[in-house]
């Protein structure tokens, strides 16, 4: 073997072992971070308004005023009478009384009620799932969502994933992470395992190497 075959075959071992050393400490960092806690959603929550949703505007006493629009990319509705309003971040109620406003310059003492359907909410609240799931997506978050609820949606786990080292990503607590237990959950049907999402969080399944 060559000088150059040598340097090689040399290279080539310490690639492999560095990366066997950044999955042992990946493996490692997951499991020193604390289990997510069993609950916690809030009972004050709100649904926000976000790009994709479809808001049913009904003005009382103003049939020709009442429609159904869709919320923007840019998240801002238009209706009649009521161009570029900004609803993105907004509950129904925050949107119906900007609605009033504006239309209150046109007709006198406007009535407006807001129902929103199709159901889609802002990118901060969305619940996304990266790695190893069968169906890597982002889901709209729902009260009292939890970890088995996602799962389902995602069709679980694949079989490389290592679902016991899987750690939820909460942006809401400045990106902490906790530990979940998916193997557990999916796998063995074990209750406890299952724990409340927040909105914003995310799940991240990373592949087993074992």
């Amino acid at each position: 073997m060559s000088i150059d075959q040598y340097r090689f075959f040399g290279i080539g071992i310490r690639s492999v072992v560095t990366s066997f050393l950044a999955v042992f400490l990946l493996v490692g960092c997951a499991s020193h971070y604390p289990p997510a806690p069993a609950k916690a959603a809030s009972s004050e929550y709100n649904y926000l308004i976000g790009p994709g949703d479809n808001v049913n505007i009904v003005v009382w006493r103003n049939p020709e005023l009442s429609m159904s629009v869709p919320v923007r990319p840019d998240g801002k509705i238009s209706a009649p009478l009521v161009e570029d309003l900004p609803a993105l971040g907004k509950d129904s109620s925050q949107l119906a009384r900007d609605i009033e406003k504006a239309l209150g310059k046109f007709i006198r003492d406007p009535v407006v009620t807001v129902v929103v359907t199709n159901f889609v909410g802002p990118y901060s609240e969305q619940i996304r799932v990266i790695g190893e799931a069968a169906r890597p997506q982002t889901l709209p978050f729902k009260q009292k969502m939890t970890l088995l609820d996602v799962m389902i949606a995602v069709n679980g786990i694949t079989d490389f994933a290592d679902g016991n080292g899987a750690t939820l990503m909460r942006t809401t607590e400045g990106s902490k992470q906790y530990r979940v237990r998916l193997k557990d959950l999916m796998k063995r049907g074990d209750v406890s395992a299952d724990v409340e999402m927040k909105p914003g969080d995310v799940l991240i399944i990373p592949r087993s190497w074992f």
